[in-house]
């Protein structure tokens, strides 16, 4: 093997429930407007317009145990709380019975999104990479395994923040399941072991400040604590 001109980065990996072994990440994939409620809020129609895909990178997740630093050329950062599932099998044109198999663990994230500057995006047709894909802007709890928990097709996910609740859904209120998600990605790109795809949020999207104590989690899955600095 060639040498390099510096040392290459290092991997991002997720820690995982009751395991000294870790979780390499290899790609983040996002679903954008997966539950009714909060692609109402956003102003759109849950029944006419099909979620959509982004990503984040892998060093853009937040690892547990970490505080989220509030990030520059932004005023407006919104919380947004989700499903994470991590692969290990993946492909292309993945069946959708066969989805459920490719899936690894289950966790909690939260995909921050500068909103504003997002909404500039949008009003001038712009991508929203600056928006999405900053440093930190994933905080992630640990991989909890389908051997252990199976897969989860219902159950609360909540975020409050100050103690106060602000977002609540069930993950049985996916406008798109899981399988339906993996199956649909796997159309556009060929997925590989690693691959981690955060699955939407519910409604209840909002801003938050330094000083905040954020704390989220999904039922029979994970939890989630961190501060913003």
């Amino acid at each position: 093997m060639s040498a390099t001109v510096f040392p290459p980065p290092p991997a991002t990996n997720l820690p995982i429930i009751g395991l000294a072994e870790r979780f390499p990440v290899r790609r983040v994939y996002c679903v954008g407007r997966n539950y009714a409620a909060h692609a109402v809020e956003m102003g759109h129609d849950p029944d006419r317009e099909a979620p959509f895909f982004f990503q984040k990178n892998p060093d853009n997740l937040l690892l547990p145990g970490l505080s989220f630093p509030y990030p520059s050329r932004s005023a407006n950062v919104h919380h947004e709380v989700e499903c994470y599932v991590a692969l290990q099998a993946g492909g292309s044109d993945i069946n959708l019975e066969e989805a459920l198999d490719c899936i690894y663990g289950y966790g909690v994230a939260v995909d921050f999104t500068r909103r504003d500057i997002q909404d500039e995006a949008k009003a001038k047709g712009r991508p929203w990479e600056m928006a999405k894909a900053f440093e930190h802007s994933a905080p992630v709890s640990e991989i909890a395994r389908a051997a252990d928990i199976g897969h989860p097709g219902a159950g609360a996910i909540t975020l409050y923040r100050n103690g106060a609740e602000t977002q609540r859904g069930d993950l049985s209120q996916m406008i798109w399941k899981v399988p339906e998600i993996i199956a649909e990605l796997s159309r556009y790109v060929t997925l590989a072991p690693g691959d981690i795809i955060l699955t939407g949020t519910p409604s209840g999207v909002g801003p938050v400040s330094r000083g905040d104590r954020i704390v989220c989690a999904i039922d029979t899955v994970a939890k989630l604590a961190f501060d913003v600095i």
